[in-house]
C-alpha cells in the first residue's frame, strides 16, 4: 500500500457572499449532484489538513467560523479562517479557495501546496490575479492582520507585497486549464462552462 502523502498546508474555504448576481446562494447551488461548497471542499480536503469553512456551515467540513463583522469581505473572511487554523494548531501556510470555482482541481491545489519555498503564491490568469485561489504564507497573513487593523478591507495590498510570487501560466499550465480558476458569478458563467445546475437547499443546518 502506498504511503499517504503528507499535507503541509491548512485550508480555508470561503462560502460567504451575497450572490446577488447569481440570484441564489452560490455555496448551496448544486452542480454535478453536489453543492458548490461540498464540491470544492472535497478537493481542498484532498490537499490541506485541517480545512476551515468561513461561512454558514454548508460544506461539510468540521471547523466552521464566521468573519466579524459578517459580510466584511474576503480579507476579513481570510483572517477569520487563518485564526481558526492557528487555534487548531496549524501555523504554516494556508490554501485559500473560494467556493465559486466549480472546475478547480486537486492537481492545481496540490501544485499550489508544493511550490518550493515558503512564499505566498498567487496565480495570474490572462493578466488577472487570483488571490482567492492561492497559497498564503504565515508572514503575509500576519501582515494582512495588521493592514486590516489599519482599516484595509481589500486583498489587493496583500498581492502587492514583494515576497508574493505572482505565477502565470508558465508555472501552473502543466496542471490546470485556465477554466480551473473560473469563478461563477451569474447564470451566464455556468452556461459558458457548460455546467448544469439547480438552486440548493438554503435551510440552515
Amino acid at each position: 500500500m502506498l504511503a499517504r502523502r503528507a499535507r503541509t498546508v491548512g485550508g480555508v474555504l470561503l462560502t460567504g457572499g451575497t450572490s446577488r448576481r447569481m440570484g441564489t446562494d452560490k455555496a448551496t447551488m448544486v452542480v454535478g449532484h453536489r453543492s458548490l461548497a461540498e464540491r470544492v471542499a472535497a478537493r481542498l480536503q484532498a490537499v490541506a489538513d485541517p480545512v476551515v469553512e468561513v461561512g454558514q456551515g454548508v460544506s461539510g467540513v468540521d471547523i466552521v467560523v464566521s468573519e466579524a463583522p459578517p459580510g466584511g469581505g474576503p480579507l476579513a473572511a481570510t483572517l477569520a479562517g487563518a485564526e481558526a487554523l492557528w487555534s487548531a494548531g496549524c501555523h504554516g501556510p494556508i490554501l485559500l479557495v473560494a467556493c465559486d470555482l466549480p472546475l478547480v482541481t486537486v492537481a492545481l491545489l496540490q501544485w499550489l501546496a508544493d511550490v518550493p519555498g515558503g512564499s505566498s503564491v498567487v496565480p495570474v490568469v490572462a493578466g488577472r490575479l487570483q488571490p482567492l485561489c492561492a497559497r498564503w504564507s504565515a508572514l503575509d497573513i500576519a501582515e494582512a492582520r495588521q493592514a486590516y487593523r489599519r482599516g484595509e478591507r481589500s486583498m489587493r495590498p496583500l498581492t502587492a507585497r514583494p515576497a508574493v510570487l505572482l505565477a502565470d501560466e508558465r508555472w501552473w499550465g502543466s496542471v490546470s486549464e485556465p477554466e480551473g480558476f473560473a469563478d461563477v458569478d451569474c447564470p451566464a458563467d455556468l452556461d459558458r462552462l457548460r455546467l448544469e445546475w439547480r438552486p440548493g437547499d438554503t435551510t440552515p443546518r
